[in-house]
């Protein structure tokens, strides 16, 4: 460090006095060399060099680098989990906008990583035999703890834990944990779709998650469930709430509350199918009207969600008015 204090000072010095906006010696040098000497100080306490590093990702992407293209390939291909592209980016517009609160986090390498590790490892290999592609691809969260716990210490952990924790919501579901949701909730949308349908006045007769109407049969298939918003809007959820709202009860309250606003405004997606075909015919309830009345169901389904965040802080101002 000090050999490269002593190759800069001089051109620095002489650069500064040619362009003439420092002096020898002066200020702006001192601050760059005080740089200088922090960002080396920093990158010695990470214990990595840039080989290091580029050796540690290659490995790394060689070791996940063909899971994580077949999860990619699932985002593309399956709409219940299309919001897989925006959650890592998300995750990147996170750490970039507390970047120079990160630089502030001091660094305390710790042995522990080496064992979260491998325990990733580990889970990673157990999931490839058991073709448990959840847990294969869960591994790679492990294994991006341990290493920052490894090569910067706790307080950097607890400092990224919150966009770290938020990838998990770009891994799909277990084929058992996600048919064990998704049909309860099929038979939930068909039961709200069949009452809400006879208020408006349509003969209905439910047979599990099929509406038998008088001139077609509607069934309630795995993407009116509402998995399939149910998880993007649990994922916009988290993400409004972390831009939007500090209070932590208010943003529990607002993901939680995406459970029942996403089976609701796929119920009501139902309903609207069985009036349009009850009076019009179901030719008019296929095509463009079923897209458009997916989005439109979607984007009241976010309404619900800002008018939900709007009540909580209007109670809670409420609240603190009345203690006053």
């Amino acid at each position: 460090m000090r050999s490269l204090e002593c190759r800069l000072g001089p051109v620095i010095a002489r650069n500064t006095v040619e362009c003439g906006v420092l002096k020898q010696g002066g200020v702006g040098t001192d601050y760059l060399m005080s740089t200088i000497a922090q960002a080396a100080s920093r990158a010695d306490q990470l214990e990595i060099s840039l080989p290091k590093g580029l050796v540690i990702a290659g490995l790394v992407a060689a070791l996940y680098g063909p899971l994580l293209t077949q999860m990619v390939v699932q985002w593309w291909q399956d709409p219940d989990y299309s919001h897989g592209f925006v959650v890592p980016l998300f995750v990147g517009c996170v750490v970039y906008q507390r970047r120079h609160e990160l630089r502030q986090v001091p660094l305390e390498p710790g042995n522990l990583g080496f064992p979260v590790m491998l325990g990733a490892i580990v889970l990673f290999l157990a999931g490839t035999l058991g073709a448990e592609l959840f847990v294969s691809r869960s591994s790679l969260l492990f294994l991006f703890a341990g290493m920052i716990l490894f090569f910067a210490g706790w307080k950097m952990l607890c400092a990224v834990a919150f966009p770290l924790v938020f990838l998990v919501l770009m891994i799909p579901l277990p084929a058992l944990i996600y048919n064990q949701v998704t049909f309860p909730l099929q038979l939930l949308a068909s039961r709200l779709a069949s009452n809400s349908l006879e208020l408006f006045g349509v003969p209905v007769l439910r047979e599990g998650n099929v509406l038998v109407l008088p001139n077609y049969s509607l069934e309630v298939v795995e993407a009116c469930s509402g998995i399939r918003s149910l998880m993007s809007l649990i994922a916009l959820a988290v993400a409004y709430g972390y831009f939007v709202e500090q209070r932590l009860w208010a943003r529990i309250t607002l993901v939680v509350l995406m459970v029942p606003i996403a089976v609701g405004s796929n119920a009501l997606r139902v309903v609207g199918a069985g009036i349009v075909t009850y009076f019009w015919g179901p030719q008019y309830a296929e095509g463009f009207f079923h897209f458009f009345q997916g989005w439109l169901i979607f984007v009241s389904a976010v309404a619900c969600m800002i008018f939900v965040h709007w009540t909580l802080a209007h109670l809670a101002q409420s609240s603190r008015e009345a203690s006053a």
